[in-house]
């Protein structure tokens, strides 16, 4: 074949292949254009259909809810017009009770004026009665009834004065016997035993070993603690126990706390004595106030200043010929309050009157004055109602009874202190005869304390080593001795003991 046509026929063959070629691609696209369209086609009728459907369904919930909202609204209508039909039928009921009230009230108005009119009636009677009875006896009323209750003096004059003293004589007899019913109930409803054990403490000692370390050496260490607490310490006198001895409660007992805490300790030493004695006067000061609480709460006195229960809590240091004046105040408190109630006073002013009667006896050793004053200025300081002031400072007449509360305070304090068991006369006279006795030492300058000891046979003072040199301590043991003969009466002999001791403390650091 030549070239020519060679070339030829493969250009038209190459045409053609390509012509073909465009020609099968047009045809697949045109069916592929067909098979979206055909698909769009088949989404949209299915969303028409979906959107049929839920319009249906929509319409279909819209009137169920119609429905029932139309149930609902025929409901409340039913209901308000069964409460509009009970409303009109109260209304009616109270129309026709308000009709009856009224009619009522006419005729009690009626009923009213006519009793009006025949009161009117009989008090016109009774004046013509009164007026012809008058004209009568040619006496006015008031001349007939003095002349009928003269008449009658006369005629029963002895009878009269009879009756009289027969009343007398069963009102004063029921008085006294009803008095002495109301004390003997009150005696017997509150009575409080007496301490068996008012001069002395007993500390166990748990050895022989810690009864030297008491002792120490030479005695240093009992004498170091008999001069910080101011007791006697008896080692020997029961076995197994240290005596405390001192007619000071108070000082008995923070000698008492004290040993116990240097027993449990073990290291006994002067300089822990002393601090130990320290801790102890917090203690007891702690007691005090816990006692003024308790004493407060038992007698039924409230809202006392709290520096008020502080002095009160310190009389349970205190006896009154061998009698407790805390709990003697506590259970006058109670006698009062039953004596106040059954006569019908102020059991509450009764109480308080009696609780702090002898509040003054806290500092009575330390102010001059009675304790009843110095107990009024304490009451009047702490700004306690004057009403039971006047209650407490008559118990010992020292001033008018000017209150019902007054009188059964005074009475309570008789009943508390005169009832059998309840004091010890020679005990409180030897208790006063050694605060008689210290009170001699620390009234002189240069003394800082004096302690009683040995039941009175010896008196202890500690002087100030800076106030006093060694010769004027030597003349103040001569004064106080020259003054003990003079101003006491006592049997036998009374040491005079005076300590001047000079302290010196170093630290190397």
């Amino acid at each position: 074949m030549p070239p020519l046509v060679f070339t030829v026929a493969l250009a038209l063959a190459l045409f053609l292949g390509i012509g073909a070629g465009y020609f099968g691609r047009y045809l697949h696209a045109q069916s592929k254009k067909n098979s979206i369209e055909l698909k769009l086609k088949e989404k949209e009728l299915s969303a028409e259909k979906k959107a049929l459907e839920i319009v249906e369904a929509a319409e279909k919930k819209a009137e169920t809810i119609e429905k029932e909202a139309k149930a609902e609204r025929k409901h409340l209508e039913e209901k308000l017009e069964q409460k509009e039909e009970r409303l009109g039928k109260k209304e009616e009921i109270l129309d026709e009770r308000q009709i009856d009230i009224d009619s009522q009230k006419e005729s009690l108005q009626d009923k009213v004026e006519q009793i009006k009119s025949i009161k009117a009636q009989l008090d016109a009677r009774v004046n013509e009665a009164d007026n012809k009875i008058a004209e009568i006896a040619q006496l006015s009323k008031e001349e007939a009834y003095e002349l009928l209750v003269k008449k009658t003096e006369e005629e029963r004059a002895t009878d009269l004065y009879e009756r009289i003293q027969k009343l007398d004589r069963g009102g004063e007899e029921q008085y006294e016997a009803k008095a002495q019913n109301l004390l003997l109930a009150a005696i017997h409803r509150v009575g409080n035993t007496l301490s068996p054990n008012l001069m002395t403490a007993h500390v166990e000692i748990p050895s022989d070993d810690l009864k030297g370390k008491v002792i120490g050496k030479e005695g240093r260490n009992v004498r170091a603690f008999e001069r910080a607490t101011g007791v006697d310490v008896l080692i020997d006198e029961s076995p197994g126990y240290i005596v405390l001895s001192s007619f000071d409660p108070i000082r008995r007992e923070i000698a008492r706390v004290a040993l116990e805490a240097l027993l449990k300790d073990g290291r006994i030493q002067p300089a822990k004595i002393e601090e130990e004695v320290d801790k102890a006067r917090k203690e007891v000061a702690k007691t005090v106030r816990e006692m003024g609480d308790k004493a407060a709460y038992e007698a039924n006195v409230p809202n006392l200043h709290p520096d008020l229960l502080t002095i009160l809590g310190r009389l349970h240091f205190r006896t009154s010929y061998g009698q407790n004046v805390l709990w003697h105040s506590v259970e006058m408190a109670h006698i009062a309050g039953i004596i106040a109630e059954e006569v019908g006073a102020d059991v509450g002013i009764a109480r308080a009157g009696a609780l702090l009667h002898d509040i003054g006896k806290t500092v009575s050793h330390e102010v001059a004055g009675t304790h009843v004053e110095i107990g009024i200025r304490i009451l009047e300081k702490f700004g306690v109602d004057q009403k039971v002031i006047l209650a407490m400072r008559a118990h010992h007449e020292e001033y008018p009874y000017e209150t019902p509360e007054s009188i059964i305070v005074q009475v309570a304090d008789a009943i508390s202190g005169g009832r059998p068991g309840a004091r010890r006369d020679s005990l409180e006279n030897y208790i006063k005869r050694l605060s008689d006795l210290e009170n001699i030492a620390t009234k002189l300058a240069g003394v800082e304390k004096a302690f009683a000891i040995a039941a009175g046979r010896e008196i202890r003072v500690l002087v100030n080593p800076t106030t006093l040199n060694d010769f004027e301590t030597t003349d103040l043991a001569r004064t106080i001795a020259t003054n003990i003969e003079s101003q006491l009466r006592y049997p036998g002999e009374i040491k005079v003991h005076v300590i001047r001791e000079t302290r010196v403390i170093s630290y190397a650091r």
